[in-house]
C-alpha cells in the first residue's frame, strides 16, 4: 500500500510503535453513545494491533467540525506539544477524516495518522488467515485507499505521459494511480466471484443433507468463539481482544435431542463497520442468510449492550436477513455480572422468550441453550400431498434429503408424494 496512506505506518518500525488515540466527540453522536465508552472501544481496537503501544488517550469535543483540520487551530496546537512530549509516532482517530484533513494534520503533527476505518483494515488484514479473507481484506483496502488519492501526496500532482504534442499534456500521476487501483480491484473481484462460485456449491451441498445450520453472530468480543469451542470442542482463537477472529469456522453438532445441525462461528460486528468491509465480506456474511437459526451473542456486561445489539441488528438487516428467519438472543458473559444485578438478568431472561442468559467461559446455562435449540427445530409439523413431473428430479431429491417423504408412488404425469414438513422447510422447497 502507498505510504501515504498511513495504513502500514508503522509495520516497518522494529521497535514497538507509540499511538495516541483520540475520540472526536461530535454533536450529533452524543445522543447515542457515551464519548467514554467509544474512547475506551478505540483503545481496545489498538491494542488488538501487535507491535503497538498506546501511550495516551483522550476524548475531544468538537463543537462545529472544520472542513481542513478536524479540530480547532489551539487543539491542534496543544495537541502537536502533546504528541511531541509523549514522542507519539502514531496518531489512531476513532471516526472519519478526510484526505485533506488526514494531510494536514499529519503535516501539523509531524506523526503518522489513521483513521477508524483505516485501524479496522489494519486489524483485518493482520487477523486475515485463509486466500478468502486475505482477498477481501485486500479488495476494502485498495476501495479505502482509493479514496485517499485525492490530494494526499504531492508526487500526485505530477503528470507523466506524452510529450504534449498531441491530445494534451498527458496523464497525472493521481489518474496513473487510480487506474492502476481500478485494475486490481477488478483483478481480485474476478478471484473472489470462484471464491463465492465454490462457496455456493458448498451451500447447495449443505442443502441436500438434511442437517440445519445455525450461525453464531454478535457484536466483537461477545465471547461468540467462546461459546463456538464451548459447544463443539473446538479450538478456534478465543480471546478477550477484537476481531480475534476473521474467517469462519463449521463444525457438527449433535444436539440432546439426537438431532444434528451445523453451527458456523462468523466475524464479529462493530458500530460504524466500514462499508468497504461490509461490502468485501459480504460471501463470507452470507452464511448467515443461509441460516435456519441465528444465535445472537451479546456481551451482556458490556455498558453498552442494547447499542451494540442495535448495531449487529442494523447490519443483519442490511445484509437482508429475513425477519422470519428465527433467532435466540444470548446474554453471554454472565460470570462478570455480579449480586442482584445478575439475579435480575436471569430472572429477566427467563420471562422472555428467545432469550438465554448464559456464561460461555463456565458452561452455565449451556444444556439450557442446548435444549433452546433442540426446540427451535421441534416445529409444528404439516401433512401435504404433492404431485411432482418427472422433469423435477432436483425437487424430488431435495424432497428426500430433508427426510420429509412419508410415502411415493409414480404416475403417468411423475411421482406423487406424502409429505411432512415444517414451515420453515416448506418455505425452502418454495423457494428451491
Amino acid at each position: 500500500m502507498p505510504d501515504g496512506s498511513g495504513i502500514d505506518a508503522y509495520e516497518t518500525a522494529e521497535a514497538a510503535t507509540r499511538a495516541y488515540v483520540l475520540h472526536p466527540d461530535l454533536r450529533a453522536d452524543r445522543e447515542r453513545r457515551l464519548a467514554e465508552n467509544g474512547l475506551a472501544e478505540a483503545v481496545a481496537l489498538a491494542a488488538a494491533l501487535p507491535n503497538l503501544e498506546v501511550v495516551g488517550s483522550e476524548v475531544v469535543r468538537v463543537g462545529r467540525m472544520q472542513p481542513g483540520t478536524l479540530f480547532g487551530s489551539g487543539k491542534v496546537d496543544e495537541l502537536k506539544a502533546r504528541f511531541a512530549a509523549l514522542e507519539v509516532d502514531l496518531v489512531l482517530v476513532d471516526g472519519p477524516v478526510s484526505p485533506v484533513q488526514q494531510r494536514n494534520l499529519e503535516k501539523a503533527w509531524g506523526v503518522k495518522l489513521l483513521d477508524r476505518t483505516g485501524l479496522i483494515l489494519e486489524i483485518f488484514a493482520d487477523r486475515a488467515r485463509t486466500r478468502e479473507g486475505v482477498m477481501q481484506v485486500e479488495l476494502a483496502a485498495l476501495s479505502y485507499q482509493r479514496t485517499r488519492l485525492v490530494r494526499a501526496w504531492t508526487h500526485l500532482e505530477r503528470q507523466r505521459g506524452g510529450f504534449g504534442f498531441v491530445g494534451g499534456p498527458g496523464e497525472t500521476q493521481i489518474e496513473a494511480d487510480r487506474r492502476a487501483i481500478d485494475d486490481q480491484v477488478i483483478r481480485i473481484k474476478r478471484q473472489l466471484e470462484k471464491v463465492v462460485k465454490t462457496r455456493e456449491l458448498h451451500r447447495a451441498a449443505r442443502r441436500r443433507v438434511p442437517f440445519p445450520l445455525v450461525a453464531l453472530v454478535g457484536y466483537t468480543n461477545a465471547g461468540k468463539s467462546t461459546l463456538f469451542n464451548r459447544m463443539t470442542g473446538a479450538e478456534v482463537l478465543a480471546k478477550d481482544m477484537l476481531f480475534a477472529t476473521l474467517d469462519p469456522t463449521m463444525r457438527g453438532l449433535v444436539l440432546p435431542s439426537g438431532r444434528k445441525i451445523i453451527i458456523s462461528d462468523t466475524v464479529g460486528f462493530i458500530s460504524d463497520l466500514p462499508t468497504q468491509l461490509v461490502a468485501a465480506f459480504r460471501a463470507t456474511l452470507e452464511e448467515v442468510l443461509e441460516a435456519d437459526l441465528i444465535l445472537h451473542v451479546r456481551d451482556i456486561s458490556h455498558p453498552e449492550s442494547a447499542e451494540q445489539a442495535a448495531d449487529v441488528a442494523k447490519i443483519l438487516a442490511a445484509l437482508g436477513v429475513k425477519a422470519a428467519t428465527p433467532q435466540i438472543e444470548i446474554w453471554n458473559k454472565l460470570d462478570l455480572v455480579q449480586g442482584a444485578m445478575r439475579d435480575g438478568l436471569v430472572q429477566q431472561a427467563q420471562g422472555r422468550d428467545g432469550v438465554m442468559a448464559l456464561s460461555a467461559l463456565t458452561g452455565e446455562g449451556l444444556p439450557e441453550l442446548l435444549e433452546a435449540i433442540s426446540r427451535a427445530f421441534d416445529e409444528a409439523k404439516s401433512d401435504l400431498r404433492l404431485t411432482l413431473p418427472f422433469s423435477e428430479g432436483r425437487r424430488h431429491a431435495w424432497l428426500h434429503a430433508e427426510g420429509v417423504v412419508l410415502a411415493e408412488t409414480q404416475t403417468e404425469d411423475g411421482w406423487q408424494i406424502d409429505l411432512r414438513w415444517t414451515a420453515r422447510q416448506e418455505q425452502r422447497y418454495r423457494e428451491f
